[in-house]
């Protein structure tokens, strides 16, 4: 495993073994069993290309009411529990005194993508986000806490860990694109980027 920090985001390359890899893909897949990917639309209308889900007590949605946590899916049925196998990467590598209350699931198909963006809809930003890629590679892009700060861009591949904390908490960041069908971890390829976050 390799350990690098660009622009305050510590990336563990090569975090999870491929034994690994393989196991979390097979517990996202009950979760998705009962928490099935949607693309959410956000306010101003437009379909997200990203496929969303979530395990934990909450989960992420947008609709023309805007971004929000919420305690049920769409249809009013609880979020699934997050997976053990994802709750000790957040145990080893977080240094959070809480446990994450959210794990999005962003699945990625061929052209998805997602824009500079903050994750500030949290209540405080003392805590982590930790990010885990299975997949395809994908091309991470940093930036500031400013939307006009210059970014620096990372290739993300299957089994790297991102831990986002301290003035990287508040920057910004996005996927320009993947590098769809390099990774055989997925039936029908893409990646899947897992978020874990406390949100209360």
């Amino acid at each position: 495993m390799q350990s690098l920090t660009i622009k305050g985001f510590r990336i563990l390359k090569g975090y999870l073994s491929p034994e690994a890899q393989i196991r979390l893909r097979d517990d996202l897949r009950a979760v998705v069993a009962q928490a099935p990917l949607r693309h959410y639309t956000t306010p101003g209308g437009r379909r997200m290309s990203v496929a969303m889900s979530a395990a934990g007590r909450f989960g992420w949605m947008t609709d023309r009411q805007g971004y929000r946590y919420s305690e049920t899916q769409p249809d009013g049925t609880p979020w699934p529990p997050i997976p053990d196998s994802i709750m000790a990467i957040w145990q080893a590598e977080a240094g959070s005194g809480r446990e994450p209350e959210c794990c999005l699931i962003n699945h990625y198909a061929e052209g998805a993508r997602m824009g500079l963006h903050q994750d500030n809809d949290e209540a405080s930003f003392d805590h982590p986000v930790l990010s885990v890629s299975l997949g395809d590679p994908a091309t991470f892009r940093m930036g500031g806490t400013s939307r006009a700060d210059p970014t620096q861009s990372v290739l993300l591949e299957s089994g790297d860990v991102v831990i986002m904390g301290g003035d990287a908490r508040r920057a910004y960041h996005g996927i320009d694109r993947i590098r769809f069908g390099r990774s055989d971890l997925l039936l029908h390829g893409g990646r899947i980027n897992l978020t874990l976050r406390v949100v209360t």
